[in-house]
């Protein structure tokens, strides 16, 4: 009975209550959590600059080349009678491409540059003091008298 006592105040509500929220502290005030929130923010209004790029100067600019009453928009294919119109798709598709180039760019080639750069800077021994070149000396000597 004692045991069954114990068991029962072990799965209480409001201790689960409390451990599910001193979990969510610790999940959600992490700062790579922050960090991340701040990144996917600031990648939504990068994709809506990508998106107002294509849609109000890009896409304008070639339907110079294929006019139509609606601009890109109207463009359209007739096929057995039905209208497919390929306008929009290929502006969403001169939108992803612009925005997977610069992710590609900023990613690969950036990023990569600092991390090389920090790879570098680590990897790069410091200077030998005095007492370690002396130390480095007699070492070598001793090696050397040995052989």
């Amino acid at each position: 009975m004692e045991r069954l006592k114990q068991q029962l105040a072990e799965i209480a509500p409001s201790k689960k209550a409390v451990s599910l929220l001193q979990e969510f502290k610790n999940f959600a005030f992490k700062g790579n959590v922050i960090d991340l929130a701040v990144g996917v923010v600031i990648g939504m209004a990068f994709g809506k600059i990508i998106d107002s790029l294509v849609k109000n100067i890009l896409m304008p600019l070639v339907s110079l080349l294929l006019p139509a009453e609606q601009g890109y928009l109207g463009w359209k294919l007739v096929l057995g009678g039905k209208e497919v119109f390929y306008g929009q798709f290929l502006g969403e598709l001169l939108n992803f491409l612009i925005v997977a180039l610069a992710l590609f760019v900023f990613i690969v080639k950036f990023l990569g540059w600092v991390m090389r750069a920090k790879k570098e800077e680590a990897a790069a021994p410091p200077p030998l003091t005095k007492e370690q070149e002396l130390l480095t000396e007699i070492r070598d000597l001793l090696k050397k008298s040995q052989a």
